[in-house]
């Protein structure tokens, strides 16, 4: 039986994506047909969509959620806000998938097909380079950064004997110190009806964190912000928290609640409240959260920063695959 390739829209192929999601290995929030949809209108403005269907017989293999720029192929998306990108391949039809997939590309006119933000675990590195190779193309792989994340287990004091002594005792220190500065609560926003709000003040304590956070916060990547967060709170994917002392909101973090995992996806914190460390302490709330949640993972995302470690995080490496034409 033969495989077909079809050239869609968002709209087109937006039903059929969603219901393919399950069924795939990459399924989070980045893979899904409105988050890439609204980095597409708001970033994807110099590239040329190819968004590719990939058929054999009457069931669907996958999707290839790609954009072209001049002659070089690359996911939908970027570095800057996507933590993964992907081939969206209903598991058990990867060999399939991507064999169909380069006897696609094997007649299109490109250079170099630059797939940024895949996770270890992916298929397409495990399968698909291997694959390009056999073919005759040149497959270049390297370590572009980690996702720190915590494989959750039944309840807070269990998660707590998963940490080292001292990052333990430094947790359990601080926390006391938190709850005896004043009236302390932590709680999140999920509705969309109170969302604007609730975005005033983390666009206002994220661009307070540090200078390069306010330089990445733009006008247009607040608008994104904006837009994605709604998006995601109108299907239940989002919680903002916020930590308040005494009235106050000191800290914040956006977080996905998608499938059984928590993300942190951003954060930031009222530098006057630093010694409070209220900045780790949400973070270490939203673990808490996820863990009275049932959730069995919580994904802290791109970037190995110091704090990721302290409260548990072990790295998932994500990859770069260059394939070129010889």
């Amino acid at each position: 039986m033969t495989s077909s390739v079809g050239v869609d829209s968002f709209t087109a192929l937006e039903e059929t994506w969603q219901r393919l999601l399950p069924a795939a290995q990459a399924n989070t929030i980045f893979f899904t047909p409105y988050w890439q949809r609204i980095w597409w209108q708001k970033f994807g403005h110099s590239a040329e969509l190819s968004l590719l269907s990939l058929h054999k017989g009457s069931q669907l293999l996958g999707i290839a959620p790609l954009m072209r720029e001049e002659d070089i192929l690359s996911f939908i998306g970027d570095t800057d806000v996507c933590d993964y990108l992907d081939f969206i391949v209903a598991r058990g039809c990867e060999a399939a998938f991507y064999e169909a997939l380069l006897d696609h590309l094997d007649k299109e006119d490109w250079t170099a097909l630059d797939l940024h933000c895949l996770a270890a675990t992916s298929p397409t590195l495990t399968r698909f380079a291997p694959l390009a190779e056999k073919r005759g193309y040149s497959v270049e792989l390297t370590l572009e950064d980690v996702c720190p994340r915590v494989d959750l287990p039944q309840n807070w004091d269990e998660y707590l004997a998963l940490l080292g002594k001292k990052d333990r005792h430094e947790l359990r220190r601080k926390m006391r110190r938190l709850f005896q500065s004043g009236e302390t609560r932590y709680y999140a926003i999920e509705k969309v009806e109170e969302l604007a709000e609730g975005l005033e003040d983390f666009f206002r304590l994220h661009r307070q964190s540090r200078q390069d956070k306010a330089e990445f916060m733009t006008e247009q990547m607040a608008h994104f912000f904006s837009q994605m967060a709604t998006s995601a709170a109108e299907r239940g994917h989002l919680k903002l928290y916020f930590l308040e002392i005494d009235g106050v909101r000191t800290s914040t973090a956006l977080c996905f609640d998608y499938g059984d995992e928590l993300s942190l996806y951003n954060s930031g914190f009222d530098p006057a409240y630093s010694s409070l460390s209220v900045g780790l302490l949400l973070k270490a709330f939203c673990l808490q959260e996820a863990i009275a949640a049932g959730k069995s993972r919580f994904d802290f995302l791109r970037g190995a920063e110091p704090y990721k470690y302290d409260l548990g995080g072990q790295d998932l490496p994500i990859y770069r695959c260059l394939v070129r034409k010889t």
